[in-house]
């Protein structure tokens, strides 16, 4: 297991008497966006869960820079990593800078109210996601990709050196999903080790350093984006006929898919 940056190994869970993931083991750099990848039911949320100790693992390990996280106390594995779900939302009249000042809860004494630095921080993290506007609004009364954003500020809030990510996009328009990912990869390039779940193969490819795809709960590749992002390795796991394209600016690989 690599000391730098997220390593896990023999990661194996299982629910309602059925293997969910089985088995994985996934090295995550610093300084780069791994994406994690693989169809519908692949286990990619379950994963992420097991990673971040939202869920303890029936097998295997996962460490960060070194440490257990598996074995971390909830408020030292919360000063190190974020996870930001998918349809993470609440039923509490409270506003998105109350929201995004959850974050800061791991920072502070216990029973100690927000500073006047967290309320910094979380303004800052708002601002990152182009979301200030939304402060003083009830969570409540968001659209999803507006909770999205909040979401990702409340997780930029915690000031993690671990992001961890359930399609980020989700529910965003193009401009903000742009937005999103050119924002991950400003904080890998700041030293954040970053993992995100991912529906589309071209952000995937437009954006990730590193990508492991999953299937049936297991990884079957994982590496360099051109070396998992081609049509022998996809075909078989998504059951389509795939293409690979070059962006004519970036260079990077634009996925095409079709009937098989």
């Amino acid at each position: 297991m690599s000391r730098d940056g997220l390593g896990a190994e023999r990661v194996a869970w299982s629910a309602g008497g059925r293997l969910i993931v089985d088995g994985v083991a996934i090295d995550a750099p610093p300084g780069a966006v791994t994406g994690l990848l693989g169809p519908n039911g692949s286990g990619k949320t379950s994963l992420l869960r097991l990673l971040a100790g939202v869920r303890r693992p029936d097998d295997g390990s996962v460490a960060f820079d070194g440490t257990d996280l598996l074995r971390a106390a909830p408020r030292e594995r919360a000063r190190t990593l974020a996870l930001v779900e998918q349809d993470a939302s609440t039923d509490l009249p409270i506003t998105a800078l109350d929201a995004v000042l959850l974050g800061r809860i791991p920072h502070r004494s216990l029973l100690a109210g927000p500073t006047a630095d967290d309320r910094a921080a979380a303004r800052d993290a708002l601002a990152a996601v182009e979301a200030e506007h939304l402060a003083a609004r009830h969570v409540t009364s968001l659209s999803g990709g507006e909770r999205q954003r909040v979401h990702l500020a409340r997780a930029l809030a915690q000031q993690p050196r671990l992001l961890l990510l359930d399609e980020p996009t989700n529910h965003l328009d193009v401009r903000a999903q742009l937005a999103t990912m050119t924002l991950l990869r400003k904080l890998a390039a700041d030293g954040v080790t970053v993992v995100t779940a991912l529906h589309e193969l071209t952000m995937a490819g437009q954006t990730c350093d590193h990508v492991v795809l999953l299937s049936q709960g297991r990884v079957v590749a994982a590496g360099p984006v051109d070396d998992v992002l081609v049509p022998a390795v996809l075909e078989p796991v998504y059951e389509v006929r795939v293409d690979v394209l070059r962006h004519p600016r970036t260079g990077r690989p634009v996925i095409t898919c079709t009937e098989s």
